[in-house]
C-alpha cells in the first residue's frame, strides 16, 4: 500500500529518522506534535497556547493527507504538569468539541525541551 508522508522541517525528523503524518489507505497516524516553530518553543509558559499550536499543526498535516480534524479517531496528550489539565482541555475542547475522538491525558516527567508543557499525537480515520 502506498505510503504518504507530511513532514513539518523539524530538525528531529531527519536526525530520528520520522515523519510528523503517514498516511497508509485509511489510516492516518500523526507522531507525537510539541510546540516547536523554527526550533524554538511557542509559548513558554503557556500551556493553553502550546496546545493551540500543536492542535493547529495537525490540523495542517492532516489536510496534506487529504483529511481533517473530523477524521480523528484519537488523541494522546503528555504534559509535564497534570495540574494544568483544565487549559489543556480547554484548548482541546476548542477543536474537538463536536468531534469527540477518544482521548488520554497523562503526566510524564520530561518533553524533549525543558519549556515544552504538551505534547501531542492524534490516530485519524479517512473511509
Amino acid at each position: 500500500m502506498l505510503r504518504k508522508k507530511v513532514f513539518t522541517g523539524s530538525p528531529w525528523e531527519s536526525r530520528v529518522g520520522y515523519c510528523r503524518a503517514l498516511r497508509i489507505g485509511s489510516r492516518i497516524e500523526v507522531a507525537g506534535t510539541t510546540a516547536m516553530k523554527d526550533g524554538n518553543v511557542v509559548g513558554t509558559g503557556n500551556p493553553y497556547e502550546q496546545t493551540r499550536f500543536i492542535l493547529q499543526t495537525i490540523e495542517q498535516a492532516l489536510h496534506e493527507l487529504d483529511a481533517g480534524l473530523s477524521h480523528v479517531i484519537r488523541t494522546r496528550m503528555f504534559v509535564t504538569d497534570i495540574s494544568q489539565w483544565e487549559e489543556i482541555g480547554r484548548a482541546h475542547g476548542e477543536f474537538f468539541k463536536d468531534i469527540h475522538p477518544v482521548a488520554t491525558m497523562v503526566e510524564v516527567k520530561a518533553l524533549i525541551d525543558p519549556e515544552l508543557l504538551v505534547e501531542i499525537e492524534v490516530e485519524a480515520y479517512v473511509e
